[in-house]
């Protein structure tokens, strides 16, 4: 988040002076794909804006493309409107991207990682869409945020032990105490909801550890979406599930303009919360990212003061 600085020649959305938030998504102008009006996400010139280009947002003055920059919601601070968008862009294009598997009144929602930052945008945009979350943490002390931040009901995955690759079909006893756990946690989530509802969607993102059970769980039509792989990139599945419930394997990643859009004015709205714990200094952004390292970070998303002299600050209506 910040306040425009300059403009290019041609560019027409935003002016000197106004307070805008950037999201991150980065493709050619030019670019016939683009061009064409199809998604930008899925063009070739596509990256992730200080990721997979330079001039990023840890600097007192970022270079970013005119079509990234949305109005800042006037009722958040400036450490508020920085924190969200990233997250919750990718959250929204998982949630509302896919057609017809997207977020309807009721729908269930299987959330992974329901405690940090994408997984806790994903139970708030549930909500606010009408959907029920059941959000899956890996202690009892991040139930009281994520039932704060839309879940209707959570699961300790430390609870169970049939984490990892999923054993060979052929090797009937480890195979039948892998599909025991898988169960066990597919009642679990039916315990969550108080009824015999599977999810339509299972939000996922740490991959390899978990996709085995995301697929055995998912209800029959339903869809895992994922944009990542936390614990790692080599995925095995019982396919006999897979394609005799007739279920949707759907990748994604980031969002494009529209999407952005969409879920900054939910926040705007104020229907999403931005999920902000914690707010550091410039000089701590090191710190910032160990603890992301060591998985110690605050619960939510965390924000950082770059040119703003204190927290708190920006708030206007």
């Amino acid at each position: 988040s910040g306040i425009v600085w300059a403009v290019g020649q041609d560019v027409k959305n935003v002016k000197v002076g106004d307070e805008v938030i950037v999201h991150s998504g980065w493709w050619r102008p030019d670019d016939p794909w683009v061009k064409s009006g199809k998604d930008p996400m899925l063009a070739e010139s596509t990256r992730i804006w200080g990721y997979q280009t330079n001039y990023g947002s840890y600097c007192q003055f970022a270079r970013a493309q005119a079509h990234q920059c949305l109005p800042k919601p006037k009722r958040l601070t400036w450490e508020e409107a920085g924190c969200f968008l990233l997250c919750g862009s990718t959250a929204y294009r998982m949630l509302m991207g896919w057609a017809p598997h997207t977020v309807e009144k009721g729908d269930v929602v299987l959330v992974w990682g329901a405690a940090g930052g994408l997984g806790s945008l994903a139970l708030e945009i549930t909500r606010a869409l009408g959907g029920r979350a059941v959000g899956v943490v890996s202690d009892e002390a991040k139930k009281k945020f994520c039932m704060e931040h839309g879940a209707i009901g959570t699961i300790n995955r430390s609870d169970f032990t049939h984490w990892g690759p999923m054993p060979d079909t052929k090797d009937a006893k480890a195979y039948g105490e892998w599909a025991k756990g898988a169960r066990a946690f597919g009642k679990a989530v039916w315990d969550a909801l108080g009824e015999r509802t599977s999810p339509k969607i299972v939000f996922e993102h740490p991959g390899e550890a978990t996709l085995p059970t995301s697929e055995f769980v998912c209800g029959t039509g339903g869809m895992i979406v994922i944009c990542a792989g936390t614990t790692g990139y080599n995925v095995t599945l019982d396919l006999r599930y897979h394609w005799m419930r007739q279920k949707r394997f759907q990748g994604s990643h980031l969002s494009n303009d529209e999407q952005a859009a969409a879920v900054t004015k939910l926040v705007a709205d104020g229907k999403v919360d931005p999920c902000l714990s914690k707010t550091y200094d410039f000089d701590e952004i090191a710190e910032c990212h160990q603890l992301m390292l060591e998985n110690k970070h605050p619960y939510g998303n965390m924000g950082v003061l770059v040119n703003a002299r204190k927290a708190g600050e920006g708030r206007a209506a």
